[in-house]
């Protein structure tokens, strides 16, 4: 039972981490789904124990209570023949309202009970708010453009406003560069497009349609997204790249990890695609984990790929993989945005967008705002800020 339970709260715990990366890219019901077997194991290793609990417990009362009536009724015999004292009987008495010792503790449990029917009662209320979500007609698949429509953002906790009046529109085969200077908005827009944070105004459309007419195969089947702060979930790598799939491509799996630049690592180690990674990943060195996080970014081949500062923690071998990885994406007619820090991740992009104060200051074409006569103060401080990481992945 304690390794059920210990097992349990390991998935919770990782799911709650990576809540983000669970709604970018359609996991949620996957890892929901993950859940409810650790916790279905749990239960059932849980109900199993109290019923051998509870059974040895009612034994026990009953064999008390029988004890404590056979006293009672032996002493009111014997004091009735005048054998006992008057003092028995009150023995007696004591006796018996010790007998109702069980009725004394239902009633002092009863206000557990009735919180817990309350509580029994809102989660059914939950439910039933989630269960009647409208369901839009499925749309095709994505491959056309994405286009961003005045978008404003607030803060969900505070309500200040970190995204004003965004617009721009990407076709496929483009990649968008997003710098600025840190707490410009970058990662607020991210947030916004992915629809982890809901948009105060403006909309997101994918293909003309709003982010909110797609339901959750979009985020599933075509969209990737490597978050800033890297965090993989307690399994197997295959399990990480596959986005934990029930019934998991390995030609999709490999796929992706070639595309990542990473298969050879994998294979070297010496379980392969099914070495255990452990919480959040640590059995791997800062590098790889970004690595196959960004395998699991393009896992299926997705339309859209959000990449946060996907090279923080690479070499040059890892930043030449990144590169090759995003020009495969535009190849095949996806859409990729980054937001860049250094400007080695920008090689693969052919569109920059500046972002500063929670307003798009500069959009175009690489070579026109990154060139170094016109290029805005703005953007040499957004480079300049952080410096270029010295320490290669292990």
């Amino acid at each position: 039972m304690i390794k059920a339970a210990v097992t349990r709260n390991a998935v919770l715990d990782s799911n709650t981490r990576n809540s983000e990366v669970l709604h970018a890219m359609g996991m949620t019901q996957r890892a929901v789904d993950r859940f409810e077997r650790a916790n279905r194991y749990h239960l059932e290793h849980q109900t199993k124990t109290s019923d051998i609990g509870g059974t040895l417990s009612g034994l026990s009362k009953v064999l008390r209570m029988m004890l404590q009536s056979a006293i009672l009724g032996l002493g009111a015999y014997l004091a009735i023949g005048g054998e006992l004292s008057a003092g028995a009987i009150v023995a007696a008495s004591i006796v018996t309202s010790r007998a109702l010792a069980p009725v004394d503790l239902a009633i002092a449990q009863w206000k557990s009970v009735v919180s817990a029917r309350r509580s029994y009662h809102r989660i059914q209320e939950t439910l039933a708010v989630l269960n009647g979500k409208d369901e839009f007609i499925p749309l095709p698949e994505p491959k056309e453009s994405l286009k961003i429509e005045g978008l404003t953002t607030v803060a969900p906790s505070t309500g200040a406003v970190l995204l004003s009046e965004v617009s721009f529109e990407l076709k496929a085969g483009q990649a968008l560069g997003l710098i600025g200077p840190s707490g410009g908005g970058k990662t607020t827009l991210v947030k916004s497009l992915l629809g982890i944070w809901p948009a105060l105004r403006g909309s997101v459309r994918v293909d003309g349609a709003d982010l909110g007419q797609w339901n959750t195969d979009f985020f599933r089947d075509h969209v990737g997204y490597l978050p800033q702060d890297v965090a993989l979930m307690d399994g197997t790598i295959s399990d990480n790249i596959c986005r934990f799939a029930e019934e998991p491509d390995p030609r999709k799996i490999i796929l992706a990890a070639k595309a990542a630049g990473i298969h050879d690592m994998i294979v070297h180690l010496r379980d392969g695609y099914q070495t255990e990674l452990g919480p959040h990943g640590t059995a791997l060195s800062a590098g790889q984990r970004q690595r196959v996080a960004l395998a699991r970014a393009l896992y299926g081949e997705p339309f859209l790929v959000v990449l946060d500062e996907p090279n923080s923690n690479l070499d040059a071998e890892g930043e030449e993989a990144l590169t090759t990885a995003i020009l495969s994406v535009r190849r095949r007619g996806g859409i990729v945005v980054i937001i860049a820090h250094r400007p080695s991740a920008l090689q693969a992009v052919d569109m920059v967008g500046l972002l500063q104060n929670g307003k798009l200051v500069s959009f175009g074409p690489k070579e026109t705002l990154l060139q170094p006569k016109a290029r805005p103060i703005a953007v040499e401080k957004s480079f300049a800020e952080r410096p270029a990481r010295t320490t290669a992945a292990e």
